[in-house]
């Protein structure tokens, strides 16, 4: 190994192809490490975590060690070990991790690093097209009634039907970041008004975000009371932890689609199950649970009016190589030091 290099080590699946890349970009001044052998293998394309029951060998645990203690760089937080102990444990020298998800705050909190002096950059950005065509895969069965279809043709009748459509409706979304604003220009040109719920503190207008009106915090309930088609794509903060509860869902328009593509926990889930089953809410898409795995027995699997995903609504095949783009221009700006040009830095004071 030479000192003289950086050395980053690959601590998660990544194709040989994207590797290639990460070297290419200084290979005089990066040594970059890539042993497939001590990685968990993929259950899908761009997995990073891949079975829960993965376990290495002594011996490859003990190559696995080696690595993580010779890293300067991580490309993905290393997983905790089944012992409980943190991967992190074994690489002190660590100084940045390019993590591989948008949404790391709450890994970043349990490995207990919000106040250490660490360079963490995100994946944000990068899921924003597969989340907002999720987003519009639940809207648009709901307006032009797939299920009513799919048990018509499973009948084989020929019945006549009159759908909706979006064009007209309110789409109002809690989380107006880089997801939260490709959900708004799909909207757009499905003819939809786009409300938001302004972020604590923020200073952007309306204009900025895309959307024809911008609520401020404290008026999430008079948004919600207009709302036809309520997307969540925040990130999980101790602010927004339930955001979504009782009140919340009963101010919401009844009748109205509820999609969710942020985390579980912004959700009170038991009131959620009421306002499902009740008919508040005509249809919830959710990709994500405060429970996952979702338990076999959760009585989300079985409502007519819900559709599960088994978080996997941002996975694409071109999620790697676009993470790999953030990498590559992150890592010239760090090699140069130019380190306020680099891109989805993490900020712990804002959890994300």
């Amino acid at each position: 190994m030479n000192r003289n290099r950086l050395n980053i080590f690959i601590a998660s699946p990544l194709e040989p192809e994207q590797v290639e890349r990460i070297r290419a970009v200084d290979p005089e001044r990066l040594e970059v490490v890539h042993d497939p052998d001590v990685l968990p293998p993929k259950r899908y394309e761009a997995d990073h975590t891949g079975p829960a029951d993965f376990r290495r060998t002594p011996e490859q645990q003990a190559r696995w060690r080696a690595h993580l203690g010779r890293a300067d760089i991580l490309w993905d937080f290393p997983p905790r070990n089944p012992d409980g102990s943190g991967g992190l444990a074994y690489a002190p020298n660590v100084r940045w991790i390019q993590g591989t998800s948008s949404g790391v705050g709450r890994t970043v909190e349990a490995l207990g690093l919000l106040d250490s002096d660490l360079l963490i950059t995100t994946a944000r950005g990068v899921h924003g097209g597969p989340l907002a065509e999720f987003v519009f895969l639940i809207l648009l069965a709901h307006v032009r009634k797939f299920a009513h279809l799919a048990d018509l043709q499973r009948r084989h009748l020929w019945v006549r039907f009159c759908g909706e459509e979006l064009e007209g409706s309110t789409l109002a979304i809690i989380g107006a970041g880089e997801v939260g604003r490709m959900v708004a220009r799909v909207g757009r040109s499905f003819g939809m008004r786009i409300v938001a719920l302004a972020s604590p503190g923020s200073r952007r207008s309306a204009a900025e975000l895309g959307v024809d009106a911008l609520h401020p915090n404290n008026a999430m309930h008079e948004m919600l009371a207009e709302t036809d088609a309520l997307v969540l794509s925040v990130p999980h903060t101790p602010e927004t932890d339930r955001l979504i509860d009782d009140a919340a869902l009963r101010a919401l328009k009844p009748g109205a689609v509820l999609v969710n593509v942020a985390r579980g926990g912004v959700v009170d889930e038991p009131a959620l199950l009421e306002a499902l089953g009740d008919g508040r809410i005509a249809l919830a898409g959710l990709d994500v649970f405060a429970d996952e795995p979702l338990p076999p027995d959760s009585p989300f699997w079985d409502m007519p009016n819900v559709i599960v995903s088994p978080h996997s609504s941002a996975n694409a095949a071109s999620e790697n190589r676009k993470i790999t783009d953030i990498f590559r221009h992150n890592l010239r700006c760090y090699l140069d030091g130019r380190l306020g040009e680099m891109r989805n830095v993490f900020r712990s004071e804002r959890m994300y």
